[in-house]
């Protein structure tokens, strides 16, 4: 039987039984239940330290890598990150909010968003957020309003679209010039952004901001995205002597979810994007600013893994067949978001041969809850079997839902101290407890 492909090395098998960190999938299933979602601790601390290993040895001394809270948000990550010495970004005040209760120090978070509304600012200033995202003129009328109500100056960072093209998936393609997110450089409207900043009492403009897209794979997308940024750093410090502290070249790199992927080699990028950083800011007469970038998926997609109970095989001759799960599109939307791609396996019947084709679908009153379409499966699977879903830890948890009235699934930690629930299963009290 040919060797499976494995998206990530903290897979194998064992007694014809999926493995994940080390430890039997289908012990896990049966002590804790499914739908399940397992995180591999050791893999997040080392994606972690890959980033911060690399931009220690290329980047200028400050800088820093920030955790993309949106990839997957619970108090456990948060305190992952404090101890692992990252920064985060986050988007809205329930990020700030779970951060803050994690104990983690929001002088280190970038706060992002393209349209916080005066709540959202006002709470973030009080918890103590060091750092905004400016999007717009409006926000930052914003920012200063509070920040003066409460007599203090407010670091910010402007967000800024460089007009690149990432070629991914349009839905997360974010550095276009047409994009919901930040001001134009093309448009004038970046210059126009600085000069209204550099006008505020009560702003501190640190520098600037620009994210390309996510699941980035092209050669050189980061590197182009720099040069126009660097270009646009030398244009304000001729035209308003402004010497840019922070560059923030945003997220993306991209992680492999099914073999056609490949894989991406991250210490070997950040050092490429150093050159070329220092390159350009050479030509352009100004200094190296502090580098900041702001990795989601690429510290926790591959440390992620979903365990699913078979409830059903629906085989239609001549046309095609059926898996049907205890989980679905509820605590997975993504393929039905985007067609997003995944390496499955039936966990339990890893030692026979995957000869019967099927859909991978979820339990929800809903045509397209599609996990996987043309997933291999051995023709002995059936109800009570066990599926795998790799690489889930990121945008998984983070976007599932009630719907259908579904719990939503427990999350459990593979802990180098041992396992842990970091996130409970939801109860029907739970899914009550808001309604009237």
């Amino acid at each position: 039987m040919k060797q499976p492909y494995f998206p990530c090395e903290n897979l194998s098998v064992k007694d014809g039984v999926l493995q994940f960190a080390g430890q039997s999938t289908a012990a896990l299933a049966a002590q804790y239940g499914t739908p399940l979602y397992l995180l591999d601790e050791a893999r997040i601390r080392q994606n972690c330290r890959v980033y911060l290993d690399a931009f220690k040895a290329h980047f200028p001394a400050g800088s820093l890598p920030h955790y993309a809270s949106k990839a997957n948000a619970c108090k456990a990550i948060y305190r992952l990150m404090t101890e692992e010495g990252m920064g985060v970004d986050v988007v809205s005040p329930g990020e700030i909010f779970t951060a803050k209760s994690a104990g983690f120090d929001l002088a280190r978070a970038f706060f992002h968003g393209n349209n916080k509304t005066d709540v959202d600012i006002a709470f973030a200033m009080d918890c103590g957020v060091g750092c905004f995202v400016v999007d717009n003129e409006e926000e930052l009328c914003a920012v200063e309003r509070e920040a003066a109500a409460r007599g203090r100056t407010q670091n910010v960072i402007l967000r800024l679209t460089p007009g690149i093209d990432t070629h991914t998936y349009a839905a997360v393609n974010t550095g276009k010039v047409d994009s919901k997110f930040g001001a134009a450089i093309e448009t004038g409207q970046a210059e126009a952004l600085t000069k209204s900043a550099l006008q505020k009492d009560h702003i501190a403009l640190l520098g600037f901001h620009c994210h390309i897209g996510s699941q980035v794979f092209e050669e050189d997308v980061f590197e182009r995205a720099a040069v126009i940024m660097i270009a646009f750093m030398a244009q304000m410090k001729k035209a308003y002597d402004f010497t840019t502290q922070l560059l923030n070249l945003g997220g993306g790199y991209g992680v492999p979810y099914v073999e056609a992927d490949g894989s991406i080699d991250i210490p070997a990028k950040i050092a490429t994007l150093a050159g070329v950083i220092n390159a350009a800011c050479a030509e352009g007469g100004i200094p190296v600013p502090r580098i900041a970038m702001e990795p989601g998926r690429s510290i926790v997609a591959d440390a992620g893994l979903t365990l699913y109970t078979v409830g059903a095989v629906k085989r239609i001759p001549g046309y095609k067949n059926y898996v049907s799960i205890d989980g679905g599109m509820a605590d997975n939307p993504r393929f039905a978001l985007y067609k997003s791609s995944y390496t499955c396996f039936a966990a339990n019947r890893m030692d026979e041969e995957p000869d019967m084709e099927a859909s991978l679908v979820g339990r929800c009153c809903e045509s397209g809850d599609i996990i996987q379409e043309r997933v291999p499966f051995p023709s002995s699977v059936g109800r009570g079997d066990l599926v795998a879903v790799c690489t889930t830890g990121a945008y998984n948890y983070a976007m599932a839902s009630n719907y259908n009235r579904l719990c939503r699934p427990a999350t459990v930690m593979l802990g180098e101290n041992g396992n842990y629930v970091a996130v409970r299963r939801e109860t029907f009290e739970d899914l009550t407890a808001l309604d009237a």
